[in-house]
Formats: C-alpha cells, structure tokens, sequence
C-alpha cells in the first residue's frame, strides 16, 4: 500500500467513521479516536486481530487518544484492552470505559469527581422552617434535625432537585427563590468530592406527607428554636441564618445559551437586566 493512498484511507476513516480492520470509530475535537462499541468483536481473537490493526493505524495519524467503550456483555475482552495498554478511565452499570494513550504525553481528561446536592430552606408564613430526622446516620450519630434534599439526577437543574427533593421527602410543594450558600468537601463518598448547594424556596403548602423509607421524622419548627438548639449543628445553623440574612443570587437566564435545558445560570438580581441585555 502506497504511502499517499494509506493516508487518504485512514484520514477517511478517521473523519467519516468509516469501517477499518473491522473496527468503527470517529474523532472528537481533542484528537481522540472514539470507538463505537457496536463494532467490538466479542470474539477474544478477532478483538485482538481488530484492536491491533486500529492501534498501528493510530500511531501513524493524527490520533493522540483511544476511547474504548467496552458494553458489560462483552467485559470478556477487558484484559485484552489491557494488554495492549489501555486503562481504566471509568464505569457505569451498563459499560467499562478503557483509554490509551496513543501519543506520548496525550492529555487524558479525568472522570467526573464530584456529587452534587441540594438543600431547602423553606419558611412558611408563621416563620417555622421545615425540617427533616433522617432514619439513617452516619456513625451513629444521635438523632437531629436538617434540612429536606438530597442528591441531582442525571440532566436535572438545581432548581427542580431543590423543589423534587424538599417534595419528595416532606410532601410540602414549594417556589424556588434563591441559592443562599454552597460547601465543597473532599473525600466524600467512594473517595469523591461533594458540591452541596442550599437554596431558599418559598411553602406554597404545609400539610406533611413523610418519605418513611428514609425520614424518621418531618416537622415545621418555629426558626429561633432551630438557630438556639444545642442539638443542631453549627453548618445548618449558618445555612438558615445566610437565607435569612442574604438576598443570594436567582436564575436568570443568558441570552444566546440554549436551549434552556442545558444551561442554568444564577446571579444578583441587580445585574439581571445585564445578562439578558
């Protein structure tokens, strides 16, 4: 095979996602050379003969990082990916995720590193705040009173978890006004970080309806007395007392970013009429 015709072949391959020893993958933005699982041989041989012929096609283009998405039904050929020097990046219940360097030095961007949360400070009009008995502690830890969240979905908003969450644990509906704080904290669950937001939502109901599998216990408190229990701790103090105190940031949205469902922005009211300017 001629020098000019191989490159032709496999700049094709690279940019059209066309078929090359069997092997189907296409190129993001970086360099990467994105490999369809649906072409993956569940066969070790033919895995081998396929992962061979793409790697020495790589190292002779513009290719600087390999993308192995391995489905659970095939994990067989995992320790193949292995040999051939690819790593673990990441895992999901439906798939393994195996990188490689192809260039020496290629920048590999880590997995995800953090959870997010949401919390609810909700006051109703008698200035009683709602708060929640969790049923399982951490370390034994005697029983004390929080606030309602809990953790996003997948392409969820902040504002919708915070309504979601504050609905599903207390039954209580409610208006998102504000996020008031966020803590970051390291070596959380698995080892990962935690990025916890706390917003400020205003009752639109009050009758309770506990989520029993994970609530002890649900109540509206009046707020001095949360703020002034010993048995509360000092973070959610300071949560209650920023909501009360701080006017916080609320969602604007940001001319020329949509669709809505993928951004979400919060900023000062004041400076609103500058975001959609």
């Amino acid at each position: 095979m001629s020098t000019i015709y191989f490159e032709a072949l496999t700049n094709r391959a690279l940019h059209k996602g066309l078929k090359m020893g069997e092997l189907n993958w296409t190129m993001n933005p970086f360099g990467g050379a994105v490999i369809d699982p649906q072409s993956l041989s569940a066969d070790p041989d033919m895995f081998s003969d396929q992962i061979d012929s793409a790697i020495d096609i790589w190292k002779k283009t513009e290719v600087r990082v390999a993308w192995l998405n391995i489905p659970h039904e095939i994990v067989t050929i995992v320790p193949i990916a292995a040999d051939r020097g690819f790593t673990f990046h990441h895992a999901e219940s439906g798939y393994a995720m195996m990188t490689r360097q192809i260039e020496d030095g290629a920048f590999i961007p880590p997995y995800a590193t953090h959870y997010i949360g949401v919390g609810g400070v909700v006051l109703n009009s008698r200035q009683e705040l709602l708060v929640v008995s969790e049923r399982y502690r951490m370390g034994g830890r005697g029983p004390s009173y929080k606030l309602p969240g809990g953790a996003l979905q997948p392409g969820e908003h902040l504002e919708e978890a915070a309504v979601r969450e504050v609905e599903e644990e207390t039954g209580v509906k409610t208006e998102f006004e504000a996020l008031v704080c966020f803590r970051h904290w390291h070596g959380y669950r698995y080892g990962k970080s935690d990025i916890y937001f706390v917003a400020r939502l205003t009752a639109l109901s009050e009758d309770i309806t506990m989520q029993e599998e994970e609530i002890a216990e649900c109540l509206w408190m009046p707020v001095d007395d949360f703020l002034n229990s010993d048995d509360i701790h000092v973070f959610n103090k300071t949560i209650v007392h920023s909501a009360l105190t701080s006017k916080g940031v609320s969602p604007v949205k940001i001319r020329g970013y949509d669709p809505a469902e993928k951004f979400e922005f919060f900023m000062p009211r004041e400076t609103h009429h500058i975001a959609q300017q």
